[in-house]
């Protein structure tokens, strides 16, 4: 297992819901009544674009659950940089069974790769902008598939931000409705020692009085780059930054290079377009 890989478990239970819903009652009708029974075939998963490679242990669950017997040949890992044309892997079994988990299989690759693909290019924009800031995921995934989103986005080189409400603290403009910044730390301290608080900011007098609070880092939300760089020079290194709120590729670099820690982008998982992939038989 490498450091790419969601919890096995977890990808147990997103396969076997998407099988599900995929064969319905009767499962795959077509090939039951044009493949006959027994017959055998190879297929190659093959990239129709540039990109990252991300969700190859899903794939492989696909065709444990559709059939045991199906033989999966990898010849890239999660993280791999591939170009068009590139053959990703192999599978070879009974016809019918390859063609029962093609659609899931490629479902579950061309997203995460997709995903995978989209956060290599922030970590590029970072990198072009001289920076050493970290891109980072939120909670904005699809439901049921985050930690294979996230497990993705480690493989495009970005960094996971909470997996769930339980791994932190993050005390939001909402939370802030009902306490000050002052108040919400405290009480967070008091309530869960020892987690990491972080406090979201919209003003520099909210960052001055997060710090004074106490909180582990700050999260500057959709503020200017021009903002974000006065707000790092006011906490001159005291605690790390983290910048959210619609950054995009266009700004990133400008973002990274005012001094941030993290950058937070909701568009790797929420929005990110699919990375093609085809399974050809032959």
């Amino acid at each position: 297992m490498s450091d790419f890989d969601p919890p096995r478990g977890v990808v147990a239970q997103v396969v076997a819901m998407a099988l599900a819903e995929d064969f319905g009652i009767l499962g795959d009708i077509t090939s039951l009544a044009t493949i006959p029974r027994g017959a055998l075939a190879g297929a190659a998963f093959v990239a129709r674009g540039a990109g990252v490679v991300a969700g190859t242990a899903s794939a492989t669950e696909v065709f444990r659950q559709v059939d045991r017997s199906v033989v999966v040949t990898w010849f890239v890992t999660d993280g791999s940089t591939v170009v068009p044309g590139t053959v990703l892997g192999e599978v070879s079994g009974y016809t019918r069974s390859l063609l029962a988990g093609e659609r899931v299989a490629l479902n579950l690759l061309s997203h995460l790769s997709g995903v995978a693909t989209l956060t290599r290019r922030y970590v590029d924009a970072i990198a072009a902008a001289g920076a050493a800031t970290r891109v980072r995921d939120t909670r904005k995934t699809l439901p049921g598939l985050r930690a294979l989103q996230k497990a993705a986005v480690r493989a495009g080189g970005g960094a996971n931000h909470r997996d769930s409400l339980s791994d932190a603290v993050l005390v939001k403009d909402n939370h802030l409705a009902v306490l000050g910044i002052a108040e919400a730390v405290a009480a967070a301290r008091d309530r869960w020692p020892g987690r990491v608080v972080e406090v979201e900011c919209d003003t520099l007098e909210q960052v001055a009085a997060a710090v004074d609070a106490g909180c582990d880092l700050v999260l500057l939300d959709n503020m200017a780059v021009a903002e974000v760089r006065t707000a790092i020079e006011l906490l001159a290194g005291a605690i790390p930054v983290e910048v959210s709120g619609r950054v995009s590729l266009d700004d990133v670099g400008e973002y990274a290079a005012a001094g941030a820690d993290y950058i937070a982008v909701g568009a790797i998982t929420h929005s990110v377009p699919v990375f093609d992939i085809g399974l050809d038989l032959g």
